[in-house]
Formats: C-alpha cells, structure tokens, sequence
C-alpha cells in the first residue's frame, strides 16, 4: 500500500540506500515513525511508517524498515512544500518531539513536487537524539534545493554532464561505485585546462583542498564517463597503445573517492552500523579482483583512500567488520592461525585454493626444489604475504612439509603419507613419493 504514495527506493546487498548522482547523506536517525496526521481524503494513501531508520541528504527523506526484507522509501524534498517550526510547551516535554512538514500530492495520491493538494507528514523519533541539529540541517538542505543543480546540469546539454548524472555511488548491480582524481586525458584539451586550474587551487592548502573535494570528486566522475562513453563509441581499428591507456586511466579514476562517506557527524549512534555496511558495498570490486579473499590492512589503505579527508581508525574499521554477523551479507572477518586478518566472501573455498596448490608443488622443479611464497602468489594471483598463509594453511592440513633455509620458507609435497608403515624403505610404484623419485632422478 506504501508504494501508492511514496516512491521506493532501491536497497544493495548491505542494506544501504542506492543514491541518486551526487546525493549525499546528511543525518541518520533510529527507531523513526513516519506517519500523515492529517484528516484529507487524500492522507489515506500514505503509510505509517514504524520503527524505521531516517536518512537526511540532501536529496531526500529515506526511511529504512529494521525489518530483514529492507523495505524502503523516500520523500523527495523537491515535494516538501512548507517545514513548521516546534513549538515548546510543557506537554512537549513529557512526549517524543515530533517534526512537522507539507508535501504536495498529485490527483493520483502519491507525493509529487508539482502537486494539486497536500498533507502534513509528521516525523516521530523514539529515544535520544539531538533535535535542534536535525532541524537545523533539515532546513539547510530544503533552501540549498541541491536537486534543482543536478537539473540544470543535466539539461545544459553536455555530453559529459549527462553521462555523469546518469550514475551515483552506487551501480545498477548495487555496489559501491568508486571515484576519484587522476592524472592526464589526451582529449577534450579544454577539460583539462580547467582540471589543472581545479587541482591547483585546491592543493594551496589543506582547507582549500576541503573546500573542493567535493567538486573534484563530480569532476573526476565526469571525466570517468566520459571515457568510458568515448571507449563504447571507438572504432575497431584503435591502437593496443590508446586501449591500453584508457584502461589505465579507468582503473586509476575507479580507485579514489566515495562522494557520500558515512561520517560520525552525520551518523550519530548509527555510525558503525552505517559504515560496516558502506564498507560490504565497497569491498566487493577488490575482493572480485583479489579472488574472493583480501588482506585487511590493504582494505583498510583502499578505503581510508576512498573516503578522501573522512579517514576511519583501524579500530572502527574492526568494529565495522565484526557487526557482519548481524547482517545478511556474503563477507567474513577471518584470522589465520599466524595473527593475519583477511576479508573474504563466504563462497571462497579453501579447498579450491589448495587444489591450486598441489597443482603448482607437483611440478617436476618443484618435486626437486620446493616453492616460495612468491611462487604461490604468481599462481594464485594474490600478494606473496597472503599466498604464504595460504601455504601454511596447507601445511597445517598435512598437504605440505615446511623447509626453512638462510633463503626462506621452501614447501614441499607432504610424501610421509606415502609410506607404509609397515615397511618405511618401500618405494610404490605410484604416488607421490614415485613421483619425487622420479623427478630427482631425471634431474640426478
């Protein structure tokens, strides 16, 4: 019945709202009613919302349901026709402060900026919070009218601005879609004039650089589609050398900058709640490329990198980590026996890992002389410090043996399970301790 009136919004994988393009979240609040008051044959149409969480950006209204389904919606600002302003009274401070505004409504019932009639929304918040700053940033982000900007941005008619308002922080798939500041385009001469003239005025000092990041970040997303549109659109017979540096270049615009970081500020007590589940929406592209499993210290370096000035500790990023058992993700916190913390998908299979492994220790040259943690990595794709945990974790299941010499860490094929028990000098035929034999020999 809720989608009658108010528009739904889309959830990712972590329970987070997808963005619209530039849309940055605000104020969070918990346990939040939502409800109409108001006694017009029209009201009946809008939902009572229960026990939800809010979202002010400077967009819209989000409301979040605790439920598992994620049920979500929003009230656009452009809507909100009128704020009232609270009236303190002695009744008032035995109840829950209550935030009342009017939203326009169309004929058909459902909230509209351009509505024929309207109704009160009251906003009921349960518990402690601080009403006069949510007030106070909710009237900012109404007279700021953020959305009219992106409007005209989008209608002046570039092809760069377009691309650029057609995606958030978000993809259609739900990630988290990455932005950032890069180096040098070869095309649109212009673009890059005024970038160099951007990036030298916001690097004059640290407050500067404040003051424009955000404008960098909107900057380096319209550059990032715009070479992903001009990529599309090239002919057949574009040079290895060209593809190979827009590629480059499109890795590198991928890899700084999320335009809507959840902060302290504007989280409140939902802070870590927030941020554990920004960070399982953006830890899906490096754990896609890392094989399903990354080291926690370089998640911490990529998304601290991300998140521009709003750097998180390497405690909130734990905390951040271990709420995932509370939430209906596909990612684990996971310490090896050695100390290491990883991050990795709940479908990554050790098994996998090991069969690789024994593929790689089974080679002639390695039957002979062993391999090193950077071997594995080669093989598994992964840095040398992570293939070698992967490597004790196989020694630790008996599929490896360990040599420690002045060189390193050397594995070997585990060949004790080779021999009978009965009878230690028996060689067999076949096996694996057949095949060592053999390799040595060849290489005797």
């Amino acid at each position: 019945m809720a989608g009658n009136c108010l528009p739904a919004v889309q959830v990712t994988g972590s329970g987070r709202p997808v963005l619209l393009p530039n849309e940055i979240e605000c104020f969070f609040l918990s346990s939040v009613d939502v409800l109409c008051e108001d006694t017009e044959p029209n009201a009946t149409s809008f939902p009572h919302l229960k026990s939800g969480v809010l979202i002010l950006t400077t967009h819209r209204l989000l409301w979040l349901s605790d439920s598992p389904s994620a049920v979500a919606f929003a009230i656009p600002l452009a809507a909100i026709s009128h704020i009232f302003s609270h009236k303190k009274s002695l009744k008032s401070m035995f109840t829950s402060p209550r935030v009342r505004f009017q939203v326009s409504l169309s004929p058909e019932g459902r909230i509209s900026a351009s509505g024929s009639s309207s109704v009160v929304v009251t906003i009921v918040v349960k518990g402690k919070w601080d009403y006069d700053a949510f007030l106070a940033k909710f009237w900012g982000n109404w007279r700021g009218r953020a959305w009219e900007e992106a409007e005209s941005v989008s209608s002046s008619g570039s092809n760069v601005a377009a691309a650029a308002s057609s995606s958030g922080i978000y993809s259609s798939d739900g990630t988290v879609r990455m932005v950032g500041v890069s180096g040098i385009l070869r095309k649109e001469q212009e673009m890059w004039e005024s970038t160099d003239k951007s990036l030298n005025e916001a690097f004059q000092d640290l407050n500067a650089l404040m003051s424009k990041a955000k404008e960098m970040v909107m900057l380096a997303e319209k550059m990032r589609q715009k070479l992903l549109s001009g990529s599309s659109s090239q002919s057949t017979t574009t040079g290895d050398e060209e593809i190979g540096s827009k590629e480059e270049m499109q890795e590198l615009l991928l890899s700084v900058g999320i335009i809507s970081p959840v902060t302290k500020e504007s989280a409140g007590a939902l802070y870590h709640q927030q941020l554990s589940r920004q960070l399982a929406d953006f830890v899906k592209v490096p754990l896609e490329r890392a094989g399903g499993i990354i080291n926690l210290i370089d998640v911490y370096c990529l998304f601290n990198r991300a998140r521009g000035t709003e750097l998180i500790s390497p405690d909130d990023l734990l905390q951040a980590c271990s709420l995932w058992e509370k939430f209906d993700v596909s990612l684990v916190l996971r310490k090896f026996d050695s100390g290491v913390m990883v991050i990795q998908t709940k479908s990554h299979s050790d098994e996998e890992v090991i069969t690789k492994i024994k593929i790689l220790v089974m080679k002639p040259d390695a039957l002979r002389h062993g391999i090193s943690a950077s071997d594995a990595a080669r093989t598994l794709g992964v840095a040398p410090a992570m293939a070698k945990e992967h490597l004790l974790s196989a020694e630790s299941k008996g599929v490896l043996c360990r040599d420690i010499s002045p060189d390193g860490f050397r594995f070997y094929i585990n060949l004790f399970l080779e021999f009978d028990r009965d009878d230690m000098y028996l060689v067999k035929d076949q096996g694996l301790y057949a095949s060592w034999v053999r390799a040595n020999h060849a290489h005797g």
